[in-house]
């Protein structure tokens, strides 16, 4: 048998047994009910954390400042005269 044989034979093989390794795992997690997930989810949420997985404080993300136009010039017989209280 020639090299090239040997090789893709040993591909299609490993190409198989990834193939049911997958459909194996598929199984086990469909196999959980609707309730058994939730419950399990949970259970996971309510685990404290550890130092490794301590939650990152993000940086404020600065804003850019809106430009803004210049104020049209209003004249002085149309601005309301202010009202004191």
């Amino acid at each position: 048998m020639e090299l090239w044989k040997v090789v893709g034979l040993a591909g299609l093989a490993g190409v198989a047994a990834t193939g049911a390794k997958v459909a194996r795992g598929e199984r086990q997690r469909k196999a959980y009910t609707p309730d058994e997930v939730r419950s399990r989810l949970h259970e996971r949420a309510d685990e404290p954390l550890d130092d490794a997985q301590e939650p990152v404080a993000q940086e404020p993300v600065a804003q850019e400042p809106v430009a803004q136009e210049p104020a049209a010039k209003v004249p002085a017989s149309q601005v309301p005269a202010e009202q004191e209280s």
